[in-house]
């Protein structure tokens, strides 16, 4: 039987002191694949037990990045921070131990505490500000975390000086570099042991203060207030935790944080799908325990380790499939911001629901449909051509009230106040507006179910062209399109995507972890859905073959 949404048991706790152990003490080897430095959608990830995530992973990642920057002409300071998981904080000393030795302007956080993904994105735009492409003045950032992931996992990402995701070409130059460094053991990264560094060398910057104050100019938080709607905040262990207790006192909202406890084994979570921890504030098995509360608040919100996704649980309906909250944000947004562009569009990945698309053509609006990994939206988030950016995995942003950027990543924080202010400026909870769209547009029927695929496996998956489905028909329905690129910027969406006139599917493998990722939905119901996963699974099986 199960065990998934029951609470974690000892058995299931990392020995913290093992996994940090295995930090210092694991050495990769480069001529395995899976010891290498490898760049996902979100960075760098892995466990040290697997050495994967090790010292010399990140000294080499870190001497990389100096490298990447310095031939880009970036020498402003580097904003630094780091999430709750175990191996967050040695890896943050290691890179400060090289980026010090490079004589790099590190930022890091003023109060030496947890630093969300937003947060740190946030800074990189604020001080950029003004400055233009060609500015060598210009700052960028790493934030040490791998989001939702199991406890044992460590991540390192960097983030360009537009403040979002780096791209392929960045991604792909680092790790080169990177793999290069650990192959020549290390010779190359300049290091300043940590014992030689103190407070003089590292420059600080209080990220919480400056984010919180900022979200008068994105979120109507006076709305929230008079409307007294009681927000209960899960952190979910994650670095969020203290950025809601500010957000209440500065704002003076009924907010509570429900579970202010941070441990790097996350014993207070319920398990995940294939019974690990994770922290996915949109897996209702790891939100289990937050749902069981869902009428003691008006509106109740999750976040992962970086705070950059948001689950969003109300009384009437428990937690919100991601797909229905962003449909519901997007049509709140384009009608309660009258200062936004006109012109912006609707960004959102094309493994998100159908209902986003006729929600958009409701409003008048163009839908920017790109492929998985928010790094797509940056470029019109920073312009303002693109007003909101979604993922179907829970994660967004948009722009601020007066049509600026906000942040060019995922921010979790910002999706869960919004939810508060939809309910207190309309009355209504995202479910119950959710439950009018699909009397309007049709009721979604929609599923991601993840499986188990080898490195070799999701190699295959990734490469799928057109040409690998013959058939004609999905589930009774003539398919209308088969998709390897994205129809939003023509950019490869690494895997496949079958369309018919109300439904789809698309696989693809995950880039952090070994399991591929079969998404689909369809507008005639479950049982639709259901004959659209059977021949989607039947595709997939065929491709693999013995990969």
């Amino acid at each position: 039987m199960s065990r998934a949404g029951q609470p974690a048991e000892a058995s299931d706790l990392i020995d913290i002191d093992e996994v940090i152990s295995a930090y210092y003490d694991v050495k990769p080897d480069p001529s395995i694949a899976a010891q290498r430095v490898a760049f996902g959608t979100s960075g760098h990830r892995g466990s040290s037990l697997l050495a994967s995530f090790n010292e010399v992973h990140i000294l080499a990642t870190t001497q990389a990045i100096v490298d990447y920057r310095r031939g880009q002409g970036i020498e402003g300071p580097l904003f630094l921070g780091r999430d709750t998981h175990g191996l967050s904080l040695p890896a943050e000393r290691s890179a400060i131990e090289v980026l010090v030795a490079n004589g790099v302007d590190v930022r890091v956080d003023s109060r030496d505490a947890w630093v969300p993904t937003p947060a740190l994105s946030h800074a990189i735009l604020a001080y950029n500000k003004g400055r233009d492409a060609a500015d060598p003045g210009r700052a960028d950032g790493i934030v040490v975390t791998p989001s939702h992931n199991p406890p044992r996992d460590g991540g390192f990402k960097y983030n360009p000086p537009h403040g979002g995701p780096a791209d392929t070409d960045a991604t792909g130059w680092i790790a080169d570099r990177a793999n290069a460094l650990i192959e020549a053991n290390l010779e190359g990264v300049q290091r300043t042991l940590h014992k030689d560094i103190n407070e003089d060398t590292l420059g600080e910057y209080d990220f919480r203060d400056a984010y919180v104050r900022d979200l008068a100019n994105i979120i109507d938080m006076p709305a929230i207030k008079s409307a007294g709607v009681r927000i209960g905040a899960d952190p979910l262990g994650g670095a969020s935790v203290e950025y809601w207790a500010l957000i209440a006192e500065v704002y003076d909202i009924d907010l509570t944080v429900v579970n202010p406890d941070v441990d790097p084994t996350w014993r207070f979570m319920t398990l995940d799908w294939d019974e690990k921890i994770r922290m996915d504030p949109s897996s209702p098995n790891a939100m289990a325990s937050l749902v069981q509360k869902r009428n003691e608040y008006d509106i109740l919100t999750g976040n992962d380790a970086d705070a950059d996704r948001h689950g969003i649980v109300t009384p009437d309906a428990g937690l919100m499939n991601p797909n229905h909250f962003l449909a519901v944000a997007i049509d709140y947004l384009f009608s309660h911001r009258p200062s936004w562009p006109q012109g912006a569009a609707v960004g959102k990945t094309l493994v998100s629901s159908m209902i986003i698309d006729r929600v958009a053509e409701s409003l008048g609006r163009t839908l920017l449909e790109v492929p998985v990994g928010f790094k797509w939206f940056v470029p019109g988030l920073l312009d303002g051509s693109v007003a909101f950016g979604g993922e179907e995995s829970a994660g967004a942003s948009f722009l601020r009230f007066d049509g600026s950027v906000w942040t060019t990543d995922k921010d979790g924080l910002l999706l869960c106040l919004l939810a508060a202010e939809i309910l207190a400026v309309t009355g209504k909870t995202p479910s119950q507006r959710y439950t009018e769209l699909e009397a309007d547009f049709g009721a979604s029927a929609y599923q991601r179910v993840d499986a188990a695929a080898s490195p070799a496996q999701k190699a295959t998956l990734g490469k799928l062209s057109p040409e690998a489905v013959t058939a004609t028909e999905l589930a009774g329905e003539p398919i209308t399109a088969k998709l390897s690129h994205a129809p939003g910027n023509g950019a490869a969406i690494g895997g496949l995507k079958v369309q018919t006139e109300h439904a789809w599917f698309a696989a693809r493998p995950s880039g952090t972890e070994d399991v591929y990722k079969l998404y689909a939905e369809s507008l005639r119901g479950p049982e639709h859905l259901a004959q659209v996963q059977e021949e989607a699974r039947a595709v997939v099986a065929a491709a693999l073959g013995d990969s």
